[in-house]
């Protein structure tokens, strides 16, 4: 595995660690990319789009047609 990539892993899941009690949720896209979100992504915007921010604090936005699934984690 490359550096870069364990030092992504790690801090996702540190930071799921850190993120306590709320209800993470994984945004599937079409193309197979996972998100780990902190909580349930805001709802399609006007402009066809979600908004929301992963377990390392990255603020993400997707298309919503890209968007295959969206389930809380277990």
């Amino acid at each position: 595995m490359h550096p870069s990539h364990r030092l992504g892993l790690a801090t996702l899941l540190l930071a799921g660690l850190l993120a306590g009690c709320a209800t993470q949720t994984v945004v599937t896209m079409r193309d197979g990319t996972q998100y780990l979100t902190r909580d349930q992504p805001d709802t399609e915007n006007l402009d066809g789009y979600y908004e929301f921010e992963d377990v390392a604090g990255n603020k993400v936005r997707v298309r919503a047609d890209d968007v295959a699934t969206i389930q809380e984690e277990d």
